[in-house]
């Protein structure tokens, strides 16, 4: 089910569109008719101040009226073009941060309907490497965002940090199948995000055509004992089951992702993130005189498409 804002805005609209058609059909055709009886019994037409205090529509209707067609634009394109999201943690950077204000494209995937999320309009499904909003299975009405690693079918290995892939495959010899194949990574800087007061290494990964960046933590110990138990495989292996995906942070030690709760069902999928619209920097010293909500500047150089 969707989460608490978008039922709110569903209600708002069809309760203002219920009010704004009640006024249409009934009160209105009841003024009017007012209004002529008025008329008649002054022998002529009544002066503006007169006539329009006999044709105007209660508060309730006239915030209705005039509320209605922005709701009804608002709800439609939220839920089934595009809709905004922020950024609450450091689980995607370097490629989100704290901050930032993404567009999630809902119809690059199965287009749902707003309340009950029951797939209207099967559409396309995630690509390797996509970066999605998803309703998170332990408490669905929370969205989490991460980056799609593995496709239905497929076997994923994360050992010493190291990603591993054996793509989905259905031919009948399995020795025609492709193998288990490291993620390629290339060092780009170290030291240039923190971990409280140690230094990251961010390498470039590639995904398919995916290319992008993740941030390791070299001094980190991966947290085996807390990874998802899958029947059947190694501690540190998954296998994606039919209609679903594993997905990671792009901080790859400082997300709590596929790896330690399973899979993301197809159906809990909202959207693509595909743009930064807007990105405020947030102070970190404890000592300034501004709330920690309150931004400090804007990082201009952060606004575009989502790699």
């Amino acid at each position: 089910m969707a989460g608490y804002f978008a039922i709110f805005l569903v209600v708002l609209t069809v309760a203002s569109g219920l009010i704004w058609l009640y006024d249409a059909m009934v009160l209105a055709p009841k003024r009017k008719l007012k209004l002529g009886q008025a008329e008649a019994a002054a022998g002529g037409t009544l002066p503006p101040e007169a006539a329009g205090l006999i044709q105007s529509r209660s508060y309730i209707a006239e915030t209705a009226v005039e509320i209605f067609p922005l709701i009804l634009a608002i709800t439609l394109i939220r839920s089934f073009v595009y809709e905004p999201f922020q950024i609450p943690s450091g689980s995607m950077m370097p490629t989100l941060l704290v901050g930032d204000f993404i567009l999630v494209e809902k119809f690059s995937y199965d287009v749902k309907d707003p309340v009950w999320r029951k797939t209207l309009y099967s559409n396309g499904k995630p690509e390797r490497g996509d970066v999605v909003v998803f309703k998170y299975p332990e408490q669905p009405t929370v969205d989490f965002i991460k980056r799609a690693i593995g496709l239905p079918g497929d076997r994923i290995v994360y050992k010493n940090k190291q990603l591993f892939i054996q793509k989905a495959c259905d031919n009948a010899d399995q020795s025609q199948c492709p193998g288990l194949e490291p993620v390629a990574l290339t060092l780009q800087a170290e030291g240039e995000f923190m971990d409280g007061e140690l230094p990251t290494k961010r390498f470039t990964e590639q995904l398919g055509e995916h290319k992008h960046d993740i941030l390791q933590h070299p001094f980190k110990p991966e947290q085996l004992m807390h990874y998802y138990k899958q029947p059947g495989t190694g501690i540190e292996e998954f296998v994606v089951p039919e209609g679903h995906y594993f997905v990671m942070g792009d901080n790859r030690d400082n997300s709590r992702d596929s790896r330690f709760w399973g899979f993301v069902p197809e159906d809990n999928l909202v959207g693509r993130a595909v743009f930064i619209w807007m990105s405020f920097e947030f102070s970190n010293d404890p000592d300034s005189s501004l709330p920690s909500w309150v931004p400090v500047g804007v990082r201009f150089e952060r606004l575009g498409k989502i790699q």
